[in-house]
């Protein structure tokens, strides 16, 4: 049988070819995914899910009081796995800002004897969507893939 000269080069150009477009990989890596923190998600996800009756303020915010410990059980989470990063401490941020506007205006609305007061309505509003921000950063994190975790072309 008798080859061609370039036939050999356009087989070996393909097979370089192939071998750049799928990368080579390291399929021995353990998979990763977080699966205590993906626990903990869900369970913040189905309370925040449970929603709140928008029409009373004083109940929605005693709903989502029952978030803060499944929200410091991702933080810590987030700590050990060192998934920390700047989109993550922005919703924390936005997540504290809301429940210190949501306290004051939980005062006004004590202090004028109206629990369907329009600032502690939309402080309750505000705090619901920190939280859904917050969920979304954690998902975000959890779902990327960590660095040298075997999927970069070797």
């Amino acid at each position: 049988m008798r080859v061609r000269p370039g036939a050999v080069g356009a087989v070996a150009a393909c097979a370089a070819l192939a071998a750049l477009m799928t990368g080579c990989r390291n399929d021995a890596v353990p998979a990763w995914g977080y699966p205590e923190l993906r626990t903990t998600l869900r369970s913040l996800s189905a309370v925040l899910e449970e929603g709140c009756d928008e029409t009373a303020p004083a109940s929605c915010a005693k709903h989502l009081d029952r978030l803060d410990a499944l929200a410091e059980r991702a933080f810590t989470q987030v700590l050990d796995h060192k998934l920390l990063d700047g989109g993550y401490v922005a919703a924390l941020n936005e997540l504290d800002d809301a429940r210190a506007r949501r306290a004051a205006a939980a005062g006004q609305a004590l202090s004028r004897h109206d629990p369907h007061h329009l600032p502690f309505r939309r402080a309750v509003q505000a705090e619901r969507r920190a939280y859904e921000h917050l969920l979304a950063e954690l998902e975000r994190l959890r779902t990327a893939p960590p660095p040298g975790d075997g999927t970069e072309p070797v």
